[in-house]
């Protein structure tokens, strides 16, 4: 799906943000798309490489479907190339093995026969880049639908809009990295671009697709003030409502010599969300800051431990207490 025939048999795939150029024969930066002969074809449309049961906070979305079960899956292939990547053993096989594809055969009605199986309320296409293996998560998220099963990207948002608006019928929500709002950081650390990550953010918004967003706070890289004020800015004017996650690194793959996040940076970074006045900041990869309370009346609403809801207090999507509307699928 979505891609353009060139002369000389060139490809032009408008799938991601990249439309890469492909020549006869070559990949484009995914690795997961080959042009055969003028016609480009994806290496993993039945290829799934990991299947696990996640709790929903684990993507993370904490204002979606709470204390409820995401059947998750993946492909091997990216988009990006992450310094920092935790998955990068999936995420970057292609790339770094000189393009080995692996994965078990699966289809889509096998995939939401076991999320029904599994009793999951949502099917999450994660781990990697979902856009890369989008006709198999377009195809499977249509059948769930049908089964009233939900969906969800966990994605870097790199997505056209025009790929984005083919699926948006049946996407129901979004955990989208804004990674840094530096173009620099973009460039260097993950091999893209700064806009289209916004103008994806923005889009999904406008589509009704819920969205929660994650920075991962990477020491000397993106957790300057200045860095973080800007993303929630950039967030409030989108909407003051949308949860942002601001995440503890830890070092990986090819950024071994970072150290892991200090807390008071993201304390600080949370206190910044809150100033620029976003409702909900919450704090990942730690055993802290991960609560949800009203905006209102400042009433405890979710306790959460990791990835496990100890109490949640909000009834018809409401606090208790005032009575404020809180932003989320709550059923």
């Amino acid at each position: 799906m979505f891609y353009q025939k060139l002369k000389k048999n060139y490809v032009k795939c408008d799938l991601c943000s990249h439309r890469c150029k492909i020549a006869d024969s070559k990949r484009g930066i995914c690795w997961v798309r080959e042009n055969n002969g003028g016609v480009l074809y994806s290496l993993v449309y039945d290829k799934v490489v990991s299947r696990n049961v996640d709790p929903i906070e684990k993507k993370p979305l904490f204002h979606f479907q709470p204390s409820s079960s995401s059947y998750s899956i993946s492909t091997v292939g990216c988009n990006f190339r992450c310094l920092n990547c935790q998955n990068y053993d999936i995420s970057q096989m292609p790339r770094d093995t000189k393009g080995k594809v692996v994965g078990e055969k699966v289809t889509s009605e096998e995939i939401v026969r076991e999320a029904k199986r599994c009793d999951c309320a949502s099917i999450a296409y994660t781990y990697t880049e979902p856009t890369i293996f989008y006709e198999l998560a377009y195809d499977t998220a249509k059948i769930a639908s049908k089964e009233d099963i939900k969906n969800v990207f966990v994605t870097n948002g790199y997505i056209t809009e025009e790929a984005l608006r083919e699926i948006s019928p049946y996407l129901d929500a979004a955990n989208i990295d804004l990674k840094s709002f530096s173009d620099d950081f973009y460039r260097k650390v993950c091999g893209a671009r700064l806009q289209p990550v916004l103008d994806s953010i923005q889009l999904h918004k406008e589509l009704g697709i819920w969205i929660e967003v994650t920075t991962l706070i990477i020491p000397n890289l993106n957790d300057s003030e200045r860095n973080l004020r800007k993303i929630a800015e950039f967030l409030v004017d989108v909407d003051p409502g949308i949860p942002w996650h601001v995440s503890r690194f830890y070092p990986t793959y090819r950024l071994l010599d970072y150290l892991p996040t200090p807390i008071n940076i993201l304390r600080r970074a949370k206190d910044i969300g809150k100033e620029a006045g976003l409702k909900y900041v919450y704090q990942g990869n730690v055993r802290e800051g991960e609560d949800t309370y009203c905006p209102s009346c400042g009433g405890l609403l979710i306790k959460r431990y990791g990835y496990q809801v100890l109490e949640n207090a909000i009834k018809e999507s409401k606090c208790p207490v005032c009575g404020t509307m809180i932003k989320g699928e709550w059923s």
